[in-house]
């Protein structure tokens, strides 16, 4: 197995496993997102970084998902702001 791909995949994991332990009515979005967006970059560049044609495809995939709602999540916290 790939290094890199597999630490793209557990990249993943771990901001599904960050979503799943601070959301709440209490929750930091701010800090959230900045987490969520890290973890995804993170991942994106490590699928790079495996250079084999599987984990880019897995790994770019896997970890543009959580960016996306990161994303999403930053927009609606700056619309709900007053």
């Amino acid at each position: 197995m790939n290094r890199f791909g597999l630490t793209s995949i557990l990249m993943f994991l771990g901001s599904v496993a960050f979503f799943y332990i601070t959301r709440g009515p209490n929750a930091n979005t701010l800090l959230a997102v900045c987490i969520l967006a890290t973890l995804s970059v993170a991942g994106i560049i490590f699928a790079i970084l495996s250079k084999k044609l599987p984990y880019i495809i897995i790994g770019v995939t896997l970890n543009c998902l959580p960016l996306v709602f990161s994303m999403l999540l930053f927009l609606a916290w700056a619309i709900s702001e007053p």
